[in-house]
């Protein structure tokens, strides 16, 4: 899969859990490569764009072991109960080195958990955690998207 593939990926996922859910479940998506011990963004949608990289280890809070510890294969994911605040709540292993990560910056994945509509919500997630695992993505360095929600 290409970063624009993805991309769309992205896009139509996040829509059809903002439908299934009844709100935004996420508000922050990014695409980044952890490639030689550096993240680079790929692909971002969010209120965020300028200080997503600045606060990222920061934000990483309890998923920096899954994401960084390397025991995840690709089409992998993880949630996270119990980050805050711009804390990430999850991630998406989308290549060798690449993640997906998703983020609601004024909610936590606990009370997002809470709301009966959240079981419906994960499937797009899960769909696109397996069309990922079919065909993993592979990225030409250059390509960069940044979007503003």
């Amino acid at each position: 899969m290409t970063l624009e593939e993805i991309s769309r990926q992205i896009k139509t996922c996040a829509e059809q859990m903002n439908t299934r859910y009844g709100s935004p479940v996420f508000d922050e998506w990014a695409v980044l490569s952890l490639a030689e011990n550096k993240a680079r963004v790929l692909h971002y949608t969010g209120p965020r764009n300028d200080d997503f990289l600045k606060n990222f280890v920061r934000d990483l809070g309890s998923l920096r072991a899954g994401l960084l510890g390397g025991q995840y294969g690709i089409g992998d994911f993880e949630f996270s109960r119990n980050n805050t605040g711009t804390g990430f709540e999850s991630f998406l292993v989308l290549g060798q080195g690449i993640y997906l990560i998703c983020n609601h910056t004024s909610g936590t994945m606990d009370s997002i958990a809470k709301n009966p509509r959240w079981l419906e919500a994960q499937v797009p997630f899960v769909e696109l955690a397996e069309k990922v695992r079919a065909n993993p993505l592979a990225v030409s360095w250059d390509t960069r998207i940044f979007t503003k929600s």
